[in-house]
């Protein structure tokens, strides 16, 4: 019997006659790879080893651009992170770069790289890329945050920047985000020409970075400078300079990025810092943390045994390229870990009443965070008469309004930040900010502390004024190319059939953001001011609100919740409702 299957561009196209397999586009790159003699001789030995299975994962498809730019695990293969994949983006971006001219080649590009396997060859490969390209570069000497990174593009007036880093994904992987003249992550209109510009590049192995000695004068190397520029900028963040600091901070940068430049600014400020020593090397396997993601408990494990020895007032971490923070609070004897919803709350309410109280509030005041973040954040802001504006998950949304009012001065930024811990108090940079937030928060402590307070009680007190909310990811992780089709799917069958109501409660109004639709009472209309992105939001009657997307950088299907209750006990209950009411309706 015969059977045909023909799927997308970048998927597998398989003809199966007998259930032999006669042709498979995976076979034919996997034996392009392993025979091309151009291969990077380090992945030779690990391609001839590879299973089938293994194979159909590393060669299914090609690696893509998500909401932070292209991540995934280290190796050979199309579907891959590795130094052709690399060059292969990098050279696509030279293309995209010498169609702007002469003057964008000399302004350059800036490159910065976390502590991962691979990311500083993979960071000066694309200077002697660029140089080859006779593109300008500016690379930093040593590891650095992401918002350094955002930072040195405005520093030196760049066209854009280049940064090699996973985020807080595991050990395995590895990543690259570009950056526009502003220091922000290229949005879609810009990705997209970039992106036509990679995809007419037919063989990533053909590419070299072999420049001249003439055009190795080119490329810069960063040094001292800029960074003690950008901690003079990270310093006057502070509203309460003065502020009695009378508490004890346990840190750890989660062997990151972090480790120096938020040690600088506390030692800077006169905060007694305590660093987690054992997670400041800058160690690529992670090797005395359980992850480096502050979304996850195993994060604070270590900080929480330093903080009970010093009787810390505050545990601070951040992910390895220190774009995002995490933050516990001793608490009535114990320490509770705060959410990024949470902890951006407390943010907020300490910047609107220190500027209202200073006098410093400017005039049409916003505040700018994500459709999948809380509504606490928005009632905090609005009771000091700051507007806000939603945009999609991906921080260069939030970057892309902050140049818009930058232009127009219709409205004057006040802060920024997403559920998922990451927060800029002032856009000097253009991507979130882990020392200037760890730097608030700090100040903040200290403050409320002097008031008999600590940030729990304020994020109590937050609850009282504007009500109790539960806000929960749960994020379904579906690897592989069965994985991939699998989250389409979810998403599709969500579509086709909208819930009316979730564990007994009725959906009053759900928004679809790649159909770009309002469905309410009945009636649709149509959604405007973002760009088409797979997401779906479901709000309901009770006041809360579900959103499922797929994640743009790792393969999970993430469930996001904002549970409103009477009280925290409730609104708890409600949610554990609303999981696994979700997890029912999505289940195969």
């Amino acid at each position: 019997m015969k059977s045909f299957s023909f799927m997308h561009e970048n998927d597998i196209i398989q003809v199966y006659l007998g259930g032999f397999l006669i042709m498979s586009l995976v076979e034919e790159r996997y034996e392009k790879w392993v025979n091309h003699p151009n291969l990077d001789q380090r992945y030779k030995a690990e391609l001839e080893n590879m299973s089938d299975q293994e194979k159909n994962d590393a060669f299914y498809t090609t690696i893509e651009f998500g909401t932070a730019g292209m991540r995934g695990l280290l190796g050979p293969g199309t579907n891959r992170i590795n130094i052709h994949t690399i060059r292969k983006a990098t050279q696509g971006f030279a293309n995209y770069i010498i169609k702007n001219g002469e003057e964008a080649c000399k302004k350059g590009i800036a490159i910065g790289y976390d502590n991962r396997h691979m990311s500083r060859e993979l960071a000066f490969d694309c200077a002697d890329l660029l140089a080859k390209n006779n593109i300008a570069s500016y690379v930093y000497d040593s590891l650095r945050p992401t918002p350094m990174l955002s930072f040195a593009v405005r520093y030196n007036k760049c066209f854009g920047g280049i940064m090699i880093t996973a985020s807080h994904n595991p050990k395995e992987y590895n990543g690259y985000k570009l950056y526009d003249d502003k220091g922000c992550q290229l949005v879609p209109h810009l990705a997209d020409a970039v992106i036509c510009e990679v995809n007419a590049i037919e063989d990533e192995l053909a590419i070299d970075a072999n420049c001249t000695e003439e055009q190795k004068k080119l490329i810069t190397v960063m040094g001292d400078d800029v960074d003690q520029d950008y901690y003079k900028h990270v310093l006057s963040i502070q509203l309460n300079p003065d502020v009695k600091k009378d508490i004890k901070i346990v840190f750890s940068p989660e062997h990151g990025t972090a480790n120096i430049p938020v040690k600088d600014v506390f030692k800077m400020t006169g905060y007694n810092c305590i660093p987690v020593e054992e997670q400041c090397t800058p160690d690529p396997d992670f090797s005395n943390t359980p992850t480096p993601n502050p979304e996850q408990p195993g994060a604070y494990e270590l900080s929480l045994k330093y903080a009970k020895e010093n009787d810390a007032d505050l545990i601070l971490v951040c992910d390895p390229d220190a774009d995002r923070m995490g933050v516990g609070v001793k608490h009535n004897g114990e320490y509770i870990v705060l959410t990024g919803n949470q902890s951006g709350a407390v943010e907020i309410e300490y910047i609107c009443s220190q500027l209202t109280e200073k006098g410093l509030m400017p005039e049409n005041p916003v505040m700018f965070n994500t459709v999948v973040t809380s509504d606490l954040g928005e009632k905090v802001a609005a009771d000091y008469g700051v507007s806000t504006e939603k945009t999609l998950t991906g921080f260069k949304f939030i970057g892309e309004k902050v140049a818009k009012y930058e232009v127009t001065h219709e409205k004057n930024y006040v802060f920024g930040y997403e559920e998922s811990y990451g927060s800029l108090v002032k856009p000097f940079v253009r991507d979130k900010d882990a020392p200037q937030a760890l730097l608030i928060l700090a100040e903040a402590c200290a403050f409320y502390k002097q008031q008999g307070k600590d940030l729990v009680d304020v994020l109590n007190d937050l609850y009282d004024r504007h009500g109790t909310y539960e806000e929960s990811q749960v994020a379904l992780t579906l690897s592989g190319e069965a994985g991939a089709n699998r989250i389409k799917q979810i998403l599709a069958d969500l579509r086709a059939d909208a819930p009316k109501e979730i564990a007994g409660v009725k959906v009053v109004r759900s928004e679809d953001y790649q159909e770009c639709t309002i469905c309410e009472g009945g009636k649709v209309s149509e959604l405007t001011g973002f760009t088409k992105s797979n997401v779906l939001k479901y709000y309901l009657e009770d006041g809360s609100w579900i959103a499922v997307r797929p994640s743009g950088t790792e393969p999970k299907c993430k469930f996001y919740y904002c549970i409103k209750g009477a009280d925290k006990a409730e609104a708890h209950a409600k949610t554990e409702k609303f999981q696994k009411a979700m997890s029912e309706l999505t289940a195969e």
